[in-house]
């Protein structure tokens, strides 16, 4: 319904943004990422938009960036992930890390995230992963990688090989996945990467 709103930055609280524009402060729900992202009070800001409709209520979400929404969007297109939940997981880390993890499976950095179990993080790299491309890793070029990211992104291909050659050795796609991000950054082929991955498999 909303596609943006631009307006003057009126009021960062915690997890809330308010935007003066048509005369109307608009109250917006964000990740800590777009209230960091926001200018100084005083200062004018596009939000890009997103307009959730229940039974019981009507709440308005606020995005830096369209690949911010974009995600929010598919985070809450996963069972059990309500928008609050999305915003948490947008919050926790920087947005190229977040969707690097759910590229490589990564449980272990989406569980840290406020709300979210090992069980819930299984289940958003299982139904995002194929969703979730190197390009979208990629962007952001504004932001810095950590190190140990921007390896993980040169690698990101061969995990993904070593994923789908585990599959096809009859593994199922959550042990292979979680096999090849135990030992992310030990290999940096597919065929090391397979070597280990059957090796800490195996008990060995």
């Amino acid at each position: 319904m909303y596609a943006f709103i631009e307006g003057e930055v009126c009021e960062k609280t915690n997890g809330l943004l308010v935007l003066l524009a048509g005369g109307v402060g608009w109250q917006l729900n964000c990740s800590n990422s777009t209230l960091m992202a926001a200018p100084a009070v005083g200062e004018k800001m596009r939000c890009y938009t997103f307009l959730s409709v229940r039974e019981d209520a009507m709440e308005l979400f606020g995005f830096s960036t369209r690949e911010e929404k974009e995600l929010f969007l598919q985070l809450t297109s996963v069972s059990g992930i309500g928008p609050k939940t999305a915003l948490g997981l947008l919050g926790s880390m920087p947005l190229r890390e977040l969707n690097l993890a759910i590229l490589l499976g990564d449980v272990n950095a989406l569980s840290r995230a406020p709300g979210i179990g090992k069980k819930t993080a299984q289940r958003i790299t299982l139904e995002l992963k194929d969703k979730i491309s190197q390009a979208d890793v990629s962007a952001h070029s504004d932001a810095e990688i950590p190190a140990a990211a921007a390896s993980a992104l040169v690698n990101a291909d061969a995990a993904s090989e070593a994923v789908e050659a585990l599959i096809a050795l009859g593994y199922s796609s959550t042990e292979a996945r979680g096999a090849i991000s135990r030992i992310r950054g030990e290999a940096d082929t597919p065929e090391d990467l397979i070597r280990l991955a059957l090796r800490a498999m195996a008990g060995m």
